[in-house]
């Protein structure tokens, strides 16, 4: 019964553990979906912005704590850094940039977006250094709760419990609304449904994929900007969050925005449990899950892209 217990506890914190994660790996994942439905490119320096979005968070919040300012003010300063690297990044980066392997080989558009990935992760480097940088002030602000688990009660961060799942399950929300509810969304729809029809009716189309690429920038941001505070930020967490964000995406299905937030879901809880229940298998399980998905359905969970967009 005391292993089971034990187990039992574990297995409650891996839940916790894993909506949080996977809550940030949605916000990831869906800015990815977006840009690569309107550029049709798959953007690898996606997980640099992830990255400079925490950076730029937790340098935020520090320069705040540091000259005493109030604490509840680090909390618009992880949305300000997220729209800050979306606003200033994401154009630069699409105009000068992708605008320019836009519609050629995908293996060209890989090794361009790759070697601006490579760029960025030596740019954190230079303005960040190498040392773990900490961002604690809005963990600490909200302190934790007790969660009841069976006869048990789990403590846990009510940052990771309340301030992660609820800003991802806005973002959802409120994007499918954008996307099918509003004209803006309609339109970025209908560039990415067929460009050249879109272009036709009078649509800038490079309008709308400069816009989209910078919102797409402004969501990774904001992944790693909400995350900041859960973790020390290290050079290199942009590569490991890239690649789980692609896995996301291909467990989904290209162009998903429901389907990116169940797929998250899998993954992050999936991951979490492994964690905490057998360690050894942390790196292999989001990558078994999306194996699997894909044997079964090679379209991913949701339909094909051409069938199923946006």
């Amino acid at each position: 019964m005391a292993w089971l217990s034990e187990n039992g506890l574990l297995l409650g914190l891996a839940v916790l553990d894993g909506l949080a994660s996977a809550a940030a790996i949605f916000l990831v994942a869906v800015g990815l979906n977006l840009v690569f439905g309107v550029l049709r490119i798959l953007n690898v320096a996606h997980g640099s912005l992830y990255a400079i979005g925490a950076y730029t968070a937790a340098s935020f919040t520090l320069f705040l704590t540091a000259r005493g300012w109030p604490g509840w003010l680090s909390f618009p300063a992880l949305v300000l850094a997220a729209a800050l690297v979306g606003i200033i990044l994401g154009p630069l980066i699409e105009r000068l940039l992708l605008k320019r392997v836009e519609g050629q080989e995908p293996v060209l558009q890989l090794l361009v977006t790759f070697a601006l990935f490579m760029i960025l992760e030596d740019v954190q480097k230079l303005i960040w250094g190498v040392q773990p940088v900490a961002n604690e002030e809005p963990m600490r602000l909200l302190g934790t709760v007790d969660v009841p688990f069976g006869a048990d009660v789990i403590p846990f961060t009510a940052y990771q419990l309340f301030v992660l799942p609820g800003i991802a399950l806005l973002t959802l929300l409120g994007l499918a609304w954008f996307m099918r509810r509003t004209l803006t969304g309609r339109v970025i729809v209908a560039v990415t449904t067929d460009r050249e029809a879109a272009t036709s009716q009078g649509i800038d189309a490079a309008k709308v994929t400069m816009l989209t690429f910078a919102f797409g920038a402004a969501l990774a941001a904001l992944g790693g900007a909400l995350a900041s505070p859960t973790t020390s930020m290290v050079p290199g967490v942009g590569a490991s969050t890239i690649v789980l964000s692609f896995a996301v995406v291909a467990t989904a299905g290209l162009g998903q925005i429901e389907g990116a937030a169940i797929a998250a879901l899998m993954i992050g809880l999936g991951r979490s449990i492994a964690v905490y229940l057998e360690p050894e298998l942390e790196v292999v399980v989001p990558y078994l899950i999306m194996v699997l998905v894909l044997l079964v359905r090679p379209q991913g969970l949701f339909g094909i892209l051409e069938t199923r967009r946006i």
